[in-house]
């Protein structure tokens, strides 16, 4: 017997910035109401105008407003409001939250708490992920230097540190000679405990040469899906800064390989709603392993919507209300190219520092094949309480090549004045040789740098 129906009539917007706009834009077209909830130093925003309303959570500090649950709750049932979306960051994949809502009588708009659980600790997924039979990076937890150094010892150099309940590269360091190990150990449980008030780190081998590659999931509970994969390897300190669908310089072997991990990972946990399973893949044993599973909608999403023409926050909505996926794998099907640029308020020049202030001028071109998702606007305030992504340019052809070259012209005559941004990288990116020939691994943003400021010396 199916779930019941709980059709959503008003959405409250737990977040910020382009997301929130991404989430007003797709209920407005299912005819459902949004509330969104600012911060004092957002309240005139263009999420705040074109949400159906807007009410303050709290002042600018995130920890007061964007992340205060209890605030979250109290406006959503003030306002009438029947869902919660928590977009991404901030309390999206947060437990609590999910708690929060069931108990007021009022949808979380992502996975059950259970699915949380089964995911938001890396041990905790990565021993999901083994009972699911996707193959695990070696290594294990570690309490004290003497564990450590028995895992590193039995798995080989180079290693890798990472924070039990972390991300964005917080909390991990490489480790390269067996006498490092202790202090950097040491270190990275420091920034896990002040980073997620969460100490515990576990190891694993560092794979040298390595691309990063994610499948997107479907799931009703019943019916798993996935959308195809993204390359997310042209990253800087663990940050992406690139996206693209679909990896290109797969072979069709190790990319069905990827899609059924990702299926079997999110069937063994019951997953509903949607996810990204994220994996590395190891260029030089032709091999890949579990990372991680990210319950929540990603900032790449539109990449994926690009190739296939879904709408992942419509079926995001429709799932939360009880609703059947409706499709089959079959019906999933990709068609071109997408790439995905990351624009943000940081000066590459000057150790990529935020750039915050006030943009006088804002302006995209209406390219053929281009989608920009940003809450930029002439006169907005970029704080400098909050990440500095200030939009996302999303470029389409019918192949890798005519992307590329939407992408190209898109960043060459888009305009953003009034702070600094990355724009200048993207460009150098998409006209680099070794992205444009497919395939980079995750040293190549870090190698490309490099080059760069050579030549600048």
């Amino acid at each position: 017997m199916s779930a019941p129906v709980t059709p959503i009539r008003r959405i409250f917007i737990a977040n910020r910035g382009e997301i929130a706009v991404r989430v007003i834009r797709t209920a407005r077209a299912l005819g459902i109401e949004t509330v969104l909830g600012v911060s004092e130093a957002d309240r005139d925003t263009l999420g705040a105008r074109l949400a159906t309303r807007a009410i303050c959570l709290g002042p600018a500090q995130a920890t007061r407003s964007y992340l205060n649950v209890g605030a979250v709750i109290e406006a959503a049932k003030g306002t009438g409001c029947d869902a919660v979306h928590p977009g991404y960051g901030f309390l999206s994949e947060n437990r609590a939250l999910a708690e929060a809502c069931a108990d007021n009588d009022l949808v979380f708009i992502g996975p059950t708490p259970a699915n949380l659980d089964a995911v938001g600790d890396k041990l905790t997924a990565r021993t999901h992920a083994e009972a699911a039979g996707v193959p695990l990076v070696p290594g294990g937890s570690a309490d004290s230097a003497e564990e450590a150094m028995a895992i590193a010892d039995a798995v080989g150099y180079p290693m890798l540190i990472k924070a039990v309940a972390g991300g964005g590269g917080r909390g991990m360091k490489r480790v390269d000679r067996r006498e490092d190990l202790p202090a950097q150990l040491d270190l990275a449980i420091s920034e896990a405990a002040a980073a997620f008030g969460d100490g515990r780190v576990y190891l694993e081998r560092f794979v040298t040469v390595g691309r990063h590659v994610e499948v997107q999931i479907l799931s009703d509970g019943a019916t798993v899906l996935h959308a195809g994969e993204r390359d997310c390897s042209v990253q800087r300190r663990y940050q992406k800064v690139v996206e693209e669908a679909p990896a290109p310089a797969l072979s069709d072997t190790l990319r069905a390989g990827l899609h059924q991990a990702a299926i079997a990972y999110a069937r063994h946990i019951g997953y509903r709603s949607l996810g990204t399973v994220e994996l590395l893949v190891d260029v030089a044993r032709e091999e890949f392993y579990f990372l991680e599973m990210n319950a929540r909608i990603q900032v790449e999403h539109p990449v994926t919507e690009a190739i296939t023409g879904l709408d992942l926050v419509a079926l995001q909505i429709a799932i939360a209300e009880g609703r059947p996926l409706g499709l089959a794998q079959t019906d999933i099907r990709t068609h071109g190219h997408a790439i995905e640029c990351r624009l943000n308020a940081e000066d590459p020049a000057n150790g990529f520092m935020p750039s915050p202030g006030r943009v006088r001028q804002a302006w995209f071109p209406a390219l053929p094949g281009l989608r920009v998702d940003t809450h930029m606007q002439p006169g907005a305030l970029i704080s400098p309480y909050y990440d500095s992504m200030i939009a996302k340019l999303i470029a389409w052809g019918e192949t890798r090549e005519a992307a590329l070259a939407v992408m190209r012209d898109a960043l060459r005559v888009s305009e953003l004045d009034g702070v600094q941004t990355n724009a200048g990288l993207h460009a150098a990116i998409m006209e680099d040789d070794l992205f444009g020939a497919g395939g980079v691994d995750t040293t190549y943003l870090p190698g490309l740098l490099a080059r760069r400021a050579e030549a600048q010396t």
